[in-house]
């Protein structure tokens, strides 16, 4: 037994198995560090005195007669109503995911399915439409938004979230497409389908995975945006990220920091949640979208 143990353990592996466990550590200590801290107060959390304060929560047990206190959950959701930007946020997020899977099921099929040149010219420009600068695209939005008195509106920042990932969600099914054989389509139109059908009832099941896997990066972006919505929100329809960052205050204005500390793991969570239940349905869809040599 000792022996085999010596053999699967080779000096390779240890080196492979110690990276990883540090990148782990590295990748995970931020995120503890903040969901610690955030029962934590201010004083302990960001105490230049002493950074151990933070572990035992001296000034917390001062304070509130606990070394843990939910003051910093209490104040972002109760008090600063951090439920309502969760709200806008969902529904951010579920109307862009679903209209950015929609044109991109479409868009995506049509182009993997046709023989014309014309697709990989729209697709060149789809490309360089995504890498642009979100700032770019969104300060061209701003002048008909308020001419037109739509600033402001979650709908207005639905369809630039739309038009900035529609590229993406294009390429990434696009490529999931190419890799479904096109006797798929014809063996179902043999049957009696028309293409529609076809593309429906057949295409669509076999490449399930890859559109659980673009609409994950959809919602990602959209969940994660800070750009578009904090230039196109008011503070009525803020999502998460702005609703945080006006936390945190500025230079001139006090903030509260503890509230933003509490919101960030109220924002991170749910991530951690959505990877786990869907982490099969991303390594097949991530498979599946291999490009072939």
């Amino acid at each position: 037994m000792a022996t085999q143990l010596e053999n699967r353990l080779t000096p390779g592996r240890l080196i492979a198995f110690l990276l990883v466990g540090l990148w782990l550590i590295i990748a995970a200590f931020p995120f503890l560090w903040t969901f610690w801290g955030s029962f934590k107060v201010q004083a302990d959390f960001f105490s230049k005195a002493d950074w151990t304060n933070a572990l035992w929560g001296i000034n917390t047990t001062r304070e509130t007669g606990d070394a843990f206190t939910g003051a910093g959950y209490h104040g972002a959701w109760v008090i600063e109503g951090f439920w309502e930007n969760v709200i806008n946020t969902g529904i951010v997020v579920f109307f862009t995911v679903v209209i950015s899977l929609t044109f991109g099921t479409l868009g995506g099929y049509a182009l993997a399915r046709s023989g014309f040149r014309y697709a990989f010219w729209l697709l060149m420009a789809a490309l360089v439409f995504r890498a642009m600068p979100h700032i770019t695209l969104v300060s061209g939005y701003l002048l008909p938004f308020f001419e037109w008195n739509i600033w402001g509106k979650i709908p207005t920042t639905i369809i630039v979230l739309v038009a900035i990932n529609q590229p993406f969600t294009l390429w990434m099914l696009h490529s999931f497409f190419l890799n479904i054989p096109k006797d798929l389509d014809e063996s179902a139109m043999v049957d009696g389908c028309t293409r529609f059908q076809a593309f429906g009832r057949v295409i669509v099941p076999v490449m399930w995975p890859g559109v659980i896997t673009t609409g994950l990066f959809s919602f990602l972006l959209a969940y994660n945006d800070f750009t578009v919505t904090a230039m196109l929100l008011n503070e009525e329809n803020e999502t998460i990220i702005p609703a945080i960052n006006s936390f945190l205050g500025t230079t001139q204005v006090e903030g509260k920091v503890m509230y933003a500390v509490a919101a960030v793991v109220s924002a991170t969570a749910p991530l951690f949640v959505l990877i786990l239940f869907f982490q099969r349905q991303i390594v097949s869809g991530l498979t599946a979208g291999a490009v072939k040599g």
